[in-house]
């Protein structure tokens, strides 16, 4: 049975992670979304704390926590600022994540320290200009050449593209369209070949880097392939279903941030003498806003549940991406309104919400692949 009280050190994680953002990211978060300023300071100061190797078991230098402190951690950054929250996310789930659980001893002792501590901050490479949804189709080619394999292409939408200290790079190894032709690369920064590209210019979560890595002849030793050639492909669609989770409790934030500012705002605001709130139709949103977080809470928890317990969770994680995000776009939208006029400037903090929030639907698997997900597992028994 699941238990729905927060554990003592999921609160505590939470109160930590909520005077962490109200001191160091909240004043400075719409001067970096202007500028598109990356706070790489800040990923150090969360690394200090634990929480960019939270997954990561204490020997290696992580916190050695489970998934409810991971999502809440998420969450509370998001609530503050997706970008933050996204960039913790990507760095948690994607690059650590692939070396922890696929890596062998030596290269989780060669590389895990240095990314839990935030020393390093991490990438993961896996969609192409060309390949979104397709992975399968991948262009970016690893060639065998005696002890080393040789990359040439390049990597698109890439958290951390440009300012990664070590990237886990998907690269085909075998024929095209071949789920075992795939292999997992670690690419340090500084490897010969290997440089950041274009950074894209977004809507939202514009603190957080997105760019594109390129790879030129870019020669890897084989001691850098995690696990076995061939295997990367299996490897990323595993990893991908536990960074559901981390996409789940990030627009889990985003909803509530937004839905905490509109109930604010809402007893604050009066027209025809009485606050905005006394009225049923402002009332019913935020009703239909707390109802649908309240949902999506609960599939993202039953997920985490079952990633903690090492159950299958395909379904689960799949069912609370895409239900989060989809409410967190409707939350950013409906607080807008509520907010009216001032909703639309830059003044008031829901315009942001309703930036950042859409990349959630469409981050780490659409809405649409996520369907695709759920169907497939309730059709195949």
């Amino acid at each position: 049975m699941m238990n729905f009280q927060e554990s003592e050190s999921v609160l505590m994680v939470r109160q930590t992670v909520r005077d962490f953002a109200d001191k160091n990211i909240r004043p400075h978060l719409m001067d970096w979304d202007e500028s598109q300023t990356f706070p790489i300071h800040i990923f150090k100061a969360l690394g200090e704390l634990g929480l960019m190797g939270v997954l990561v078991p204490e020997k290696y230098n992580g916190s050695g926590l489970s998934y409810f402190e991971y999502a809440a951690a998420i969450e509370e950054l998001a609530k503050v600022c997706g970008s933050v929250g996204l960039s913790m996310a990507a760095h948690n789930s994607l690059c650590t994540g692939h070396i922890l659980a696929f890596a062998n001893e030596e290269q989780k002792q060669r590389w895990l320290p240095k990314l839990a501590t935030a020393e390093w901050i991490g990438a993961w490479g896996l969609t192409e200009a060309n390949t979104g949804s397709d992975a399968l189709r991948m262009q970016c080619v690893a060639k065998k050449d005696g002890d080393h394999w040789v990359l040439n292409g390049s990597k698109n939408w890439i958290t951390h593209g440009i300012t990664g200290d070590v990237a886990v790079v998907l690269a085909r190894t075998g024929e095209l369209l071949d789920s075992r032709g795939i292999t997992a690369f670690v690419i340090e920064r500084g490897t010969p070949g290997f440089r950041g590209g274009k950074k894209e210019n977004k809507l939202g979560m514009r603190a957080s880097e997105t760019a594109e890595m390129i790879f030129e002849d870019c020669r890897v030793p084989e001691t850098n392939i995690l696990g076995n050639i061939g295997d990367g492909f299996i490897q990323a669609m595993k990893i991908l279903d536990g960074g559901r989770i981390s996409i789940a409790a990030l627009s889990l934030g985003i909803a509530k941030g937004a839905y905490e500012a509109a109930l604010k705002y809402s007893k604050e605001r009066e027209q025809f003498g009485q606050p905005i709130s006394s009225f049923q139709a402002i009332a019913f949103k935020l009703a239909d806003m707390a109802t649908r977080i309240e949902a999506a809470e609960l599939l993202t928890q039953e997920a985490a549940d079952r990633k903690n317990k090492g159950l299958n969770m395909t379904k689960e994680g799949a069912m609370a991406k895409y239900y989060a995000s989809e409410v967190s776009v409707y939350c950013a939208n409906e607080a807008v309104q509520i907010f009216g006029g001032y909703g639309y400037t830059k003044d008031f903090p829901v315009e942001k919400f309703y930036r950042d929030c859409k990349l959630c639907t469409i981050g780490e698997g659409t809405s649409e692949i996520q369907k695709l997900v759920i169907s497939r597992n309730i059709l195949k028994d």
